[in-house]
């Protein structure tokens, strides 16, 4: 009996909340018997799924940042870093973020953003003195990372800059050099080019450079040519790096863009790193002083002094370019939808999404270590190479699964990992092949060299 009286009330409850005014506008739309009908003819799954279509006031599901650090590795970054890190993001999402695609697409340089560069003060950053912040080598790493994010043409470009160009005459200038050229680099008002790779020499530049230096009464005569040289088109200074006929070591040079004899030819038609203008220069007795030589590059030796700074640099810069597809790809999957759902969802979308994230999380914490170790001052050259091996081989991979999860809209510039995969090719190449890079590995752990 108290069933059938607990009954009633529900009925009771339910005619009560009717409203028969909107019932009554409903009905002269539709057949109500009829949808009574055939929706007590679906199932539950049916039924659930209905719900969720009509259940437009419940609030949506809060999901998790996207974030490529998933072990919270820049956490342990000092505040100070930490605020230059942080800086250095918003710097380029703000910034840089919104003009890149069409600079990449027309294959030309954003010269508006150097003033903007100035600002930040972060050129030379590991340098003491000069005008230069003096942070550890740690945070190198972690604004290549910031920027190659965002793009790894504008990555590059301070690369050159604060890596290369600054770092051969810091490490192998003199102090009038260093004087003279550091704190205008510093502070942009001087741009800077390293020229080491020529036409026919790459990998076998530390014996086989081409292009020569001969001291004169006058100076150093230099005639030879050299390529893909990022900034070459427009710096004031290029670092050029050649063999002296009299002894056949390598020296360097700090080359001036008026300088008579020198000439450059932007290289054009590339489909990676379109925003970095790469030159293709002729030096023909180029004069240059002896006041403009490197005073302390005597080898090359002395090159691969900057070759080793620099090449973590770049281990760091693809682990950016990962960590910019990756998150582009995660970011996609969750707001585009198939089947009613988003992507992300998708069992197949997922896994890919966890592997990316497995290479990337590996690539970070070997790059942190590295630059420790470079911190420490026990950093080696296969250290390096081991790290711009490993990092570049898993970049590929990961912008490679980022284009696929995205579908047709991956090879879109507009979403951006197009981007990435293009400029991943260009960092899998420079600064050592892999092939260079892991026969330095081989012969530091088998005790022998497999060179030619």
């Amino acid at each position: 009996m108290s069933n059938i009286f607990a009954n009633i009330r529900q009925a009771i409850a339910l005619f009560k909340s009717v409203d028969f005014e909107k019932l009554s506008k409903i009905s002269q739309k539709v057949d109500i018997p009829k949808l009574m009908d055939n929706f007590s003819k679906l199932d539950d799954k049916q039924i659930n799924g209905l719900m969720k279509m009509m259940d437009q006031d419940r609030p949506k599901r809060e999901l998790p940042p996207v974030d490529g650090d998933f072990y919270d590795i820049y956490h342990t970054l000092t505040p100070e870093q930490r605020e230059v890190q942080l800086k250095v993001r918003d710097f380029m999402e703000k910034e840089v973020k919104p003009l890149v695609n069409n600079y990449w697409l027309h294959d030309e340089f954003p010269f508006e953003l150097i003033p903007k560069f100035k600002e930040l003060n972060i050129c030379g950053v590991t340098y003491e003195g000069y005008g230069c912040p003096g942070m550890p080598f740690l945070m190198e790493g972690v604004i290549a990372m910031e920027m190659a994010r965002i793009d790894a043409s504008i990555a590059t470009f301070f690369g050159v800059q604060s890596g290369l160009a600054m770092g051969s005459i810091y490490i192998c200038g003199s102090e009038e050099q260093k004087l003279k050229w550091l704190p205008q680099m510093q502070k942009f008002d001087k741009i800077g080019a390293f020229g080491l790779t020529e036409p026919e020499v790459g990998s076998g530049a530390a014996g086989g450079l081409t292009a020569t230096c001969k001291k004169t009464a006058e100076g150093w005569v230099l005639n030879g040519e050299k390529k893909w040289i990022g900034n070459a088109t427009f710096a004031d200074i290029i670092i050029i790096w050649a063999r002296d006929l009299d002894d056949g070591e390598v020296k360097g040079f700090i080359v001036e863009r008026d300088n008579p004899g020198f000439s450059v030819e932007k290289i054009k038609g590339k489909m990676a790193l379109r925003i970095v203008q790469n030159g293709l220069i002729t030096l023909k007795d180029c004069l240059v002083t002896e006041e403009n030589r490197l005073q302390k590059a005597n080898s090359f030796k002395d090159t691969a002094k900057v070759l080793r700074m620099t090449r973590a640099g770049v281990a760091w810069m693809a682990t950016g370019c990962a960590r910019g597809a990756y998150e582009s790809a995660l970011d996609y999957t969750r707001k585009r939808k198939q089947f009613g759902k988003p992507i992300a969802s998708f069992q197949m979308i997922q896994g890919h999404l966890v592997e990316m994230l497995s290479n990337l999380t590996a690539m970070q914490t070997l790059v942190f270590r590295l630059s420790e170790m470079q911190d420490e001052g026990i950093l080696k050259d296969e250290h390096a190479s081991l790290a711009k091996v490993f990092c570049t081989m898993r970049t590929r991979d990961i912008v490679s699964r980022a284009r696929e999860v995205m579908g047709g809209n991956g090879i879109l510039l507009e979403y951006d990992v197009a981007r990435f995969v293009a400029d991943a090719e260009a960092i899998y190449s420079y600064e050592g092949t892999k092939e260079i890079n892991s026969l330095i590995v081989g012969r530091s752990i088998t005790g022998f060299s497999a060179f030619v």
